[in-house]
C-alpha cells in the first residue's frame, strides 16, 4: 500500500435500491447489513483505505440517516488527521425536484465545489453498494501507464446478465471502442463495474459541457469513447452487485463456500462495530447451548443457539430457541425465533420477533412469485421487515412480504399464501 495525495474519492451512495425491497424502506441500500457484522459500503470504504488513498467525498441522497451514522468521523477506517478524511455530500435540496441527483453524472457534477476545494490529478468513482476487493492502486497506475483520460473496471459477466450492465468493445491495446448501455442484445461479455478512473482536470471539463447529461454509462462514457482515451481495467476476482434480493441473499450464502472467492476477513475489510447503540463491540461472544446444532453457518457475537442452524447468516444478537430450526436464511441483528419456530429460506430485517411454532418459509412452492412485487420475489426467499411480530402457529409462505413493524393484528388468519403481502 502507497500513500496518495494526488487523488480524490468520490462513493455514490445515493440510490434508491428498490429492488431490495423493505430492506431499503428504512435505509440507504449502502447501509444494509451484510454479513453479521458489516455494512455494504464498508467494502468500497476498506478498499480505498487498504489502497491508501486519503481523501473520500460519499454522496447521499435517499433515507441517509443510518449510513451517516455507521460512517461516522470515518474513523473506523482510519480516514482521520490533517490529511485524512471522509465528508459526507448530501444534495443540495431546495424546492424543485430538479434539487436532487438527477443521475450519477449529476451527482458528481453538484459537487464539483467539492471537487475543487480538494486539488487532485485524478479522481476515482465508486458505487457504495458493490461486494468486492480492488487494489485500486494498481487501478490508478494502469491508468497513467495507459495515459488515460478515463479508465473503467470492468469484467466478464455471463451472456444472460450482461443486460444489467454498460458493455464495452475494446481493441488489442485494451482501449474501449464502442459501447453500449444495458443492451438487449449484448454484442460483448464485458460489463463495467461502475468503477471509474478520470483525469481530474479532463472530467471537469466533461461535466461542465451539458448539463443535461446527467449520467456516466448513458452520456458522458460514449462521449468520452468517442472522443477521447477511454481504457478498460480487467479485473477476475470475486464482484458482486447486491442491487437485488437474489444477488444479495447469494452473496450472503457465498460466504458459506469454501472456494467462492469471498473472504471479508482476509480482504482486511473494516466494520463500523461502534456505530450502532449496541455495536458488535460490546457483545458477549456468541454461546451454544446443550443440544444445539449448527452446520456450515456464520453466528456472530452475542448470539445464543439452544436450537438449530443450517446454512444461514446471523448477525449481532440472534436468539435461536429449542425446537427452532433455521435453514438458508438470513437474520440480522437481535432476531428472537422461539421454540418450535421454523424460518426457512427468508431474509429476517432487525428485531423482527417469530413466535412459537410459527413459520416463515412454508411449503415447497416457490414458484409463485411476490403478487405485489413479481420481479423483486421469485425464487422462494421471504421478506420480513424491520421489528416485525410473526404470532404464534402462523404459516408465511413462499416469495412473502410482511411489512416493517406488523404486529399480531395485521395477519388476516393463520396463513399467508405463498407470494402475498402483508
Amino acid at each position: 500500500m502507497t500513500t496518495d495525495d494526488n487523488t480524490l474519492v468520490l462513493i455514490l451512495a445515493g440510490g434508491v435500491g428498490s429492488r431490495l425491497n423493505n430492506l431499503v424502506q428504512t435505509r440507504a441500500k449502502p447501509a444494509v447489513p451484510f454479513a453479521g457484522i458489516y455494512r455494504i459500503i464498508d467494502f468500497s470504504l476498506s478498499n480505498v483505505m487498504n489502497s491508501g488513498l486519503n481523501q473520500v467525498g460519499v454522496l447521499t441522497q435517499y433515507k441517509p440517516l443510518s449510513l451517516m451514522r455507521h460512517l461516522g468521523g470515518g474513523e473506523a477506517w482510519d480516514f482521520i488527521g490533517r490529511r485524512r478524511g471522509v465528508k459526507i455530500l448530501p444534495p443540495r435540496t431546495g424546492s424543485q425536484d430538479s434539487d436532487w441527483y438527477q443521475g450519477t453524472a449529476d451527482a458528481v457534477r453538484q459537487n464539483i465545489d467539492f471537487i475543487k476545494a480538494h486539488p487532485s490529478k485524478e479522481l476515482v468513482i465508486l458505487s457504495g453498494d458493490h461486494i468486492y476487493r480492488m487494489d485500486l492502486d494498481d487501478m490508478l497506475e494502469f491508468h497513467r501507464r495507459k495515459n488515460a483520460d478515463v479508465t473503467i473496471a470492468m469484467m466478464v459477466v455471463p451472456k444472460e446478465d450482461i443486460h444489467q450492465f454498460g458493455t464495452g468493445i475494446t481493441n488489442d491495446e485494451g482501449r474501449i471502442v464502442e459501447w453500449e448501455e444495458k443492451p438487449e442484445v449484448p454484442r460483448t461479455n464485458l460489463a463495467s463495474m461502475g468503477i471509474y478512473v478520470f483525469d481530474t482536470d479532463y472530467l471537469l471539463q466533461l461535466l461542465g459541457e451539458d448539463r443535461a447529461e446527467v449520467d456516466f454509462g448513458m452520456h458522458l462514457i460514449p462521449k468520452a469513447i468517442e472522443r477521447d482515451d477511454v481504457f478498460a481495467y480487467p479485473f477476475h476476482d470475486y464482484w458482486r452487485d447486491v442491487g437485488t434480493i437474489q444477488s444479495y441473499w447469494q452473496a450472503n450464502m457465498d460466504l458459506l463456500e469454501e472456494h467462492s472467492g469471498i473472504s471479508p476477513e482476509s480482504w482486511r475489510v473494516r466494520p463500523n462495530i461502534e456505530s450502532s447503540v449496541k455495536g458488535s463491540a460490546d457483545r458477549p461472544p456468541a454461546r451454544f447451548l446443550p443440544g444445539a446444532t449448527v452446520h456450515r453457518s456464520l453466528i456472530s457475537a452475542g448470539c445464543t443457539i439452544a436450537g438449530e442452524v443450517y446454512n444461514s447468516v446471523l448477525s449481532p444478537g440472534v436468539t435461536v430457541a429449542k425446537g427452532a430450526v433455521i435453514r438458508d436464511s438470513i437474520l440480522f441483528h437481535d432476531v428472537n425465533v422461539a421454540a418450535q419456530a421454523r424460518v426457512d429460506l427468508a431474509i429476517l430485517d432487525k428485531r423482527v420477533t417469530v413466535h412459537q411454532g410459527a413459520v416463515v418459509g412454508h411449503g415447497n412452492n416457490k414458484k409463485i412469485p411476490n403478487n405485489k412485487y413479481p420481479s423483486h420475489l421469485y425464487t422462494g426467499i421471504s421478506l420480513v421487515g424491520k421489528e416485525a411480530t410473526i404470532p404464534a402457529q402462523v404459516k408465511i409462505g413462499r416469495n412473502c412480504i410482511i411489512a416493517p413493524w406488523s404486529r399480531a393484528e395485521d395477519f388476516p388468519g393463520p396463513e399467508l399464501a405463498s407470494g402475498e403481502t402483508l
